[in-house]
């Protein structure tokens, strides 16, 4: 049986553990990068040497950036009243790029998994408590923006419980849910159709 040489099997077993790529996708990709040139080759490894270096995680949202604070927390023209509350700091660029969200965001690193032994004490809740129960940094509302899955309500309803201990002063929204555009009612689930219906507004 014929080896590939060990340099080319290497990769395709380095990217193999990447997310979604399977050995095939894996394959494919190293022999794509293999008929690259060699320029492109030595920019893409330096980009992914240098991507710890170029990258910090804010110290008051933990969202990711280039400096600590961030953009988003340092920027005055941003409503600090207003704190979105994201699994991870992809959710938050998601919603800033919508461009219907002017306020500032909390990441909370993951969601309650406790079959995964993810529990309170391993996402960013302690640090988001301890900025609703500061009065100086006026915050109104929250907005719980988790996602729609079985782990993403479990962490919105925990979240809501101890916000509301933390200060029952602060008003907590949940982002709403419906059909995607485009979509077809024959096919959605229903849970969507459901929320779709709660989130029903005059037209």
């Amino acid at each position: 049986m014929t080896k590939l040489p060990s340099s080319l099997q290497k990769l395709i077993n380095e990217l193999g553990k990447l997310p979604g790529v399977g050995p095939k996708t894996a394959q494919r990709l190293a022999f794509y990068l293999l008929k690259q040139d060699s320029i492109d080759i030595n920019s893409l490894s330096q980009s992914i040497a240098q991507i710890k270096e170029g990258i910090t995680f804010c110290s008051i949202c933990h969202n990711m950036g280039e400096t600590d604070p961030c953009s988003t927390c340092a920027d005055v023209r941003r409503d600090h009243s207003l704190v979105c509350v994201v699994e991870e700091p992809l959710d938050a660029q998601a919603i800033d790029k919508s461009g219907q969200y002017n306020g500032i965001f909390h990441v909370l690193g993951g969601v309650l998994n406790p079959l995964e032994g993810l529990g309170p004490e391993n996402l960013e809740i302690d640090s988001l408590l301890a900025r609703i129960k500061n009065e100086e940094l006026g915050i109104k509302e929250v907005i719980i923006a988790t996602n729609p899955s079985l782990e993403g309500e479990t962490t919105a309803m925990h979240l809501s419980k101890v916000i509301k201990a933390a200060n029952p002063e602060v008003k907590i929204t949940r982002i709403a849910r419906g059909l995607p555009m485009g979509g077809d009612l024959e096919y959605a689930d229903d849970i969507t159709l459901m929320r779709a219906m709660e989130g029903r507004r005059e037209y």
